[in-house]
């Protein structure tokens, strides 16, 4: 969703050329001061160079995942080096991933380490001296603020222009709200309150306006067309409230389909450069594992045929993202008729909600019960994530039986992001949790999941897997 102020989204997209400028130089100066650092050994210029256009888009990237919205006036130095630090961290960690999978060995590390190191400080020295000092000067001059109208003067009209003081970096200046029951003018000097709805042709025409919001339901405004011909008339942009609901949006976003405009309110964001990284990990994540963990894979399957009859790996349906239906692939830890006995054992179930779990499950195997407690009964859903069914970090996907059990509308929310290897539950207590637990762990992941967090849940999934710890 763009900036409310254009002062301020310009502000940012400044920031953004910046940045990029100082990246291109420190870049070059990197690539060109190469045969200084190893006594006159040249560097292939050309291919260097060649890698700032990626560099550049991965930072882009990283922006939109850490950077976010600028907030000068609010956000402190401090935490403005540690966004710098994190997005060049994950654009560097990605070239560098790039050149371990490609074996790209024409590249040097030693430019890009000294380019990380130069681009940090520069950036920084940039944020602190060249944009603040530009800010600074020109903030605090009331020529700069956005000049709003409000229609309204009850608590929603109020309440907006609070907002509005707090969401422009430049500054806002209220000109006043416009009663349009004719009940509150003229109540208290103070309240800004300077006339009546109809009364909007004069007060655009006397006053320095730069947009008028209106901040009252349609059906109390009678006529909204003079208002339409008025903004119009002095050339003044016109906004409308659209808190038309009690709906808690993640993201709120306007689209058109033709000449129709959809609002759109999201309870899940969905950054889209945020969930590419996600994208590039998993695939990195598991292209790098495959060729240690295959020969793994080759022993567990040879185990299973020896110790029981069937095939060592199978296929269960599952419900993922959306809710569409997908194949899951596990290291059988079964025996093979075990779907078809399922009602044989349903009365054995020791979970409390939708989940099915029996601890001394009587259809798995002698080696599947070794599987399961370390997980390795999962490691064939790497093919999952590869095919893009699922993620590493995600919500466990369900089987249609359990989704059919649930008993709370909250429940599927879990289906609005992509079902992953492990989550928060698994670093939380795995199968001792209760289901309402696991279920707001994951509630708990999907409103606040992040690449660092994604990271953070994989670092710690290793060594509960290893202990076996809630299998």
């Amino acid at each position: 969703m763009s900036s409310f102020d254009s002062k301020s989204e310009y502000l940012e997209k400044l920031m953004l050329i910046m940045d990029f400028t100082v990246i291109s130089v420190v870049f070059v100066l990197a690539v060109l001061s190469y045969p200084f650092l190893r006594g006159g050994e040249t560097a292939d210029l050309a291919g260097h160079f060649g890698l700032l256009p990626l560099i550049l888009t991965l930072f882009w990237i990283s922006r939109r995942i850490f950077g976010k919205r600028l907030e000068i006036r609010r956000q402190t130095l401090h935490k403005q080096i540690v966004c710098i630090v994190k997005e060049i961290v994950l654009t560097l960690g990605i070239v560098l991933a790039l050149f371990f999978l490609l074996k790209l060995d024409q590249f040097s590390r030693i430019i890009l380490v000294g380019f990380g190191i130069g681009s940090t400080l520069g950036l920084i020295l940039v944020r602190r001296f060249v944009l603040w000092f530009y800010f600074v000067r020109n903030s605090d001059s009331t020529e700069h603020h956005l000049r709003v109208l409000i229609i309204g003067s009850g608590r929603r009209a109020r309440m907006l222009g609070d907002e509005l003081k707090k969401s422009s970096e430049w500054g806002v200046q209220i000109v006043g709200f416009l009663d349009p029951m004719g009940k509150s003018a003229g109540r208290r000097a103070s309240d800004k309150i300077i006339g009546h709805v109809d009364d909007i042709s004069d007060v655009l025409r006397n006053n320095i306006v730069e947009d008028v919001i209106v901040a009252v339901p349609r059906t109390m405004l009678g006529d909204i067309q003079s208002i339409v011909d008025a903004c119009q008339e002095e050339g003044v942009r016109l906004r409308f409230m659209a808190d038309l609901y009690d709906f808690e949006a993640a993201r709120i976003r306007l689209t058109q389909v033709s000449n129709i405009p959809l609002l759109s309110f999201e309870p899940v964001a969905r950054e889209e450069g945020a969930l590419l990284v996600k994208r590039i990990f998993d695939i990195a994540v598991v292209v790098v594992a495959l060729p240690i963990i295959l020969p793994l894979f080759a022993l567990i399957a040879i185990a299973i045929k020896l110790d029981s009859k069937g095939p060592a790996i199978f296929g269960q349906d599952r419900i993922g993202l959306h809710k569409r239906p997908f194949k899951i692939f596990k290291f059988r830890s079964m025996v093979p008729d075990a779907e078809e006995r399922m009602g044989d054992v349903e009365h054995l179930n020791e979970a409390h909600g939708p989940n099915f779990k029996i601890e001394n499950d009587p259809r798995v195997t002698r080696l599947g019960r070794l599987l399961r407690k370390t997980s390795a009964d999962e490691l064939p859903q790497l093919f999952n994530v590869l095919a893009g069914n699922m993620s590493l970090v995600g919500p466990r996907p369900m089987s249609k039986r359990d989704v059919n059990l649930f008993d709370k509308g909250i429940q599927r929310k879990r289906f609005s992001v992509r079902p992953g290897l492990t989550c928060l539950w698994q670093v939380s207590g795995r199968s001792d949790l209760s289901f309402d637990d696991w279920l707001k762990l994951d509630l708990q992941y999907i409103d606040s999941r992040s690449f660092w967090l994604d990271l953070r849940i994989l670092l710690k999934t290793i060594p509960t897997v290893l202990t076996g710890s809630g299998a």
